[in-house]
């Protein structure tokens, strides 16, 4: 028995070390694979692609988005916090807030359209009972509310209801949603 002990032993030794370098070799080999893996994934997000091959033409109005807020002057209350979101996807976000103390905001959710004759963004809302807002494109930072008939409002209330793009103002305040 103790014979037999013995040899089981050193025949455990043998296979351990003949398995040994076989371990250290996948290693190495899997190693090598991710190397290679990453060095191809480097390589790919380096190349400068045209993808305008393969790519539906997009619509100017779909070009024109981001966020723009502002303060909207308001009569039973010290102005309007006002964030309008315009989608990639022609959907838009429209978040008000007078300014008293707590105050709840007020979401209101539609789709947006672009009248290029007009320079104009026209937004329409999901609910039936809210009205169509339009806004005058002054430049890709500025947008101008309109009158709901989308004349322009009188030249003193104007500057009054300018939103700006987040990205061309100076200031940090804009509504995160």
């Amino acid at each position: 028995m103790p014979r037999f002990k013995k040899s089981f032993k050193k025949s455990l030794v043998v296979i351990f070390i003949s398995l040994l370098p076989t371990h250290f070799l996948m290693a190495a080999t899997d190693l090598s694979a991710q190397e290679n893996y990453l060095k191809a994934r480097v390589k790919s997000l380096e190349q400068n692609t045209d993808h305008s091959v393969h790519m539906a033409p997009v619509e100017k109005g779909q070009e024109f988005h981001g966020v723009f807020y502002g303060f909207l002057p308001c009569e039973n209350c010290n102005g309007i916090k006002a964030t309008l979101s315009l989608k990639q996807n022609n959907l838009y976000l429209l978040v008000t807030q007078p300014a008293k103390e707590s105050s709840k905001e007020f979401y209101e959710k539609g789709k947006y359209t672009w009248d290029e004759e007009k320079h104009n963004v026209i937004l329409t809302p999901r609910n039936a009972d809210a009205s169509v807002k339009q806004y005058f494109i002054k430049d890709e930072g500025t947008l101008i509310q309109l009158n709901n008939d989308g004349t322009p409002m009188q030249a003193d209330k104007a500057t009054s209801y300018t939103l700006r793009r987040s990205d061309s103002a100076n200031t940090r305040e804009v509504h995160i949603h």
